[in-house]
């Protein structure tokens, strides 16, 4: 019952276009992190998959929308290692650089402390996909959520790190590339991952220079903070009003300007999913709920506008699905959220 409430009440709104799975079933029962892109020849999303996360049979998966299907799934990237060891896969995140192959990057290793970075390239869409190359060390790529591409052509990255000790700092930092991945450069940890506990942000552009993150916490709010000069220096950080479990989030500005955010709005737990629209990226508005379940896991979403306008949605459906969704934005409504709450 719950189920069905909550499809009607997902298409009462004119704003949400269509909902389905990627991947619904199919041979590995737990999925992760998903992604999705859009390609000259259509869209592609991945995640990682296997028999639950950490665990060295995890891999990376593409699936691409052919003639308005989803692919079925195509192990992409694993942790084996030339002496036979195997290791789980993390993270993917696709990007598509101008005039430039399709970018898959992930993470390698046993544990995001002690992982790595590796990337694939592709010249057809996701079809097939070039040998891993890693990573230089202390380069990860995107850590969860995608790049930007700057005026310039930089490719400007959004990283964080964990470390071993206890309790373990995180902190964001932003790592960039002029040469599509062949040289890097990175900024210091921009803060000292205790008092504010900080990873995965997203990107969001202000106009001309100025850009802003925003992200994960421990602190139990959604972070941001700003640059000035395209992601050279930042800004100290912060924590809005926007509650944030401790899981992750996305975000993307649209082509006329306004941002959007998609987390799950409450203090524990990763259910509701939400939805949330900001002019200027310093208050923002409630605008859908997309799941809405106590004591299930709807997490780690990224977003995407298109060229056609439409915004395209992918997240984890308890761990065992990938859910996708279409939202037209010029049909968002939304309500003012006073101290952080939910309208």
């Amino acid at each position: 019952m719950l189920a069905f409430l909550t499809v009607t009440l997902l298409f009462a709104d004119p704003a949400i276009l269509k909902t389905e799975f990627i991947y619904d079933t199919g041979p590995y029962p737990s999925i992760h992190a998903t992604t999705i892109v859009e390609t000259p020849s259509g869209l592609v999303s991945a995640w990682f998959g296997g028999t639950a996360e950490k665990n060295p049979d995890v891999c990376i998966y593409v699936s691409r929308l052919v003639d308005g299907k989803w692919t079925e799934s195509i192990e992409t990237a694993n942790g084996v290692q030339a002496d036979g060891s195997r290791h789980p896969t993390w993270n993917p995140v696709l990007f598509q650089p101008k005039d430039a192959p399709l970018m898959l990057f992930y993470k390698v290793g046993p544990s995001p402390s002690t992982w790595w970075g590796e990337f694939k390239t592709s010249k057809d869409g996701g079809k097939s996909w070039s040998a891993a190359q890693k990573l230089p060390k202390g380069i990860f790529g995107p850590i969860k959520n995608k790049p930007v591409q700057l005026t310039n052509g930089d490719i400007l990255c959004p990283t964080s790190n964990e470390t071993d000790e206890k309790p373990s700092r995180w902190a964001i930092y932003f790592e960039r590339t002029s040469d599509l991945g062949k040289t890097w450069t990175r900024t210091e940890l921009l803060h000292d991952g205790v008092q504010v506990g900080a990873i995965q942000p997203s990107i969001l552009l202000l106009g001309g220079d100025k850009l802003q993150a925003v992200g994960r916490t421990k602190q139990g709010k959604v972070f941001q903070i700003t640059s000035d000069d395209a992601g050279k220096t930042w800004d100290e950080i912060s924590l809005t009003d926007l509650p944030n479990p401790n899981s992750g989030t996305d975000a993307v500005t649209l082509a006329d300007g306004r941002h959007l955010l998609i987390y799950n709005h409450t203090a524990k737990g990763r259910s509701p999913l939400n939805l949330a629209v900001s002019n200027a990226a310093k208050s923002w508005e409630a605008a859908l709920v997309f799941e809405e379940e106590p004591k299930k896991e709807f997490s780690y979403p990224a977003i995407i506008q298109t060229n056609d306008g439409l915004v395209h949605i992918t997240y984890t459906w308890q761990r065992k699905k990938v859910k996708h969704v279409v939202v037209d934005p010029t049909k968002l409504t939304t309500k003012p959220m006073l101290d952080g709450k939910w309208p």
